[in-house]
């Protein structure tokens, strides 16, 4: 597979560099990967993998969406899709652990092979890990290894670096320190507060986390991008 940095300009004329990306034209259509989502917030990636599915840029399909907080638009999203969805309020289970065997059981029931954790607020534990080895994909809104963990927006700002973006990544036991599929980096603006820096780092995530997920298939020998043309 050929990649090159590639230049992508957001809606507001500000450019971000993403790296690899991948030549869509080099695919093979395969079974689709089975992918289960884990969301806790508004669902705006899950939307974009369920999207990038729909224009047949990702050969993959969405068996169910999880999600851990009742009042979570995410799963509204996934309905109006016809995607089936499970509740586990976290709320209600004694520790970590046990919240991610349930998890782990209600992938398995549904036949998933490859776990997207898109706005997924909870730390994951070996439980979870040791059930989906390198299969667990994480987004999140750093260049990582910088500001991991929560508030990495505003990590940046206090920072006063001049660049951010986002990071589409394995999962492993350490936070936000697995393998790297996907960066984009997303410059800061001199007036650029945390809500604004954030909705244009969503425009990077929406792009990337699809083309993730075609990478990590693809290192697994798994089906790459359905070509466009």
């Amino acid at each position: 597979m050929d990649f090159e940095l590639h230049m992508i300009f957001c809606p507001d004329s500000t450019s971000s560099l993403v790296s690899p990306s991948i030549n869509t034209h080099q695919s093979a259509v395969i079974n689709p990967l089975k992918l289960g989502i884990l969301a806790s917030g508004s669902g705006s990636n899950f939307e974009a993998v369920a999207q990038a599915i729909e224009d047949k840029q990702l050969n993959a399909q969405i068996q169910v969406l999880i999600y851990n907080n009742p009042s979570a638009k995410a799963a509204n999203r996934a309905a109006n899709r016809g995607i089936e969805t499970v509740l586990l309020n976290h709320r209600k289970y004694k520790n970590r652990e046990s919240l991610d065997q349930e998890i782990v059981n209600t992938l398995r029931r549904y036949d998933v092979d490859w776990v997207i954790l898109a706005g997924w607020m909870r730390v994951v534990t070996s439980v979870f890990i040791d059930a989906f080895p390198n299969r667990i994909i994480n987004i999140h809104p750093s260049l990582l290894p910088s500001f991991k963990g929560i508030h990495a927006v505003e990590q940046a700002l206090q920072a006063g670096v001049k660049i951010t973006g986002c990071t589409v990544h394995l999962v492993c036991l350490e936070v936000d320190s697995g393998e790297i599929l996907i960066q984009a980096a997303v410059p800061i603006l001199p007036d650029d507060t945390a809500e604004t820096l954030h909705a244009r780092i969503q425009v990077q995530e929406h792009k990337i986390l699809p083309q993730a997920i075609a990478l990590a298939a693809h290192k697994q020998s798994k089906p790459l991008l359905v070509s466009n043309s």
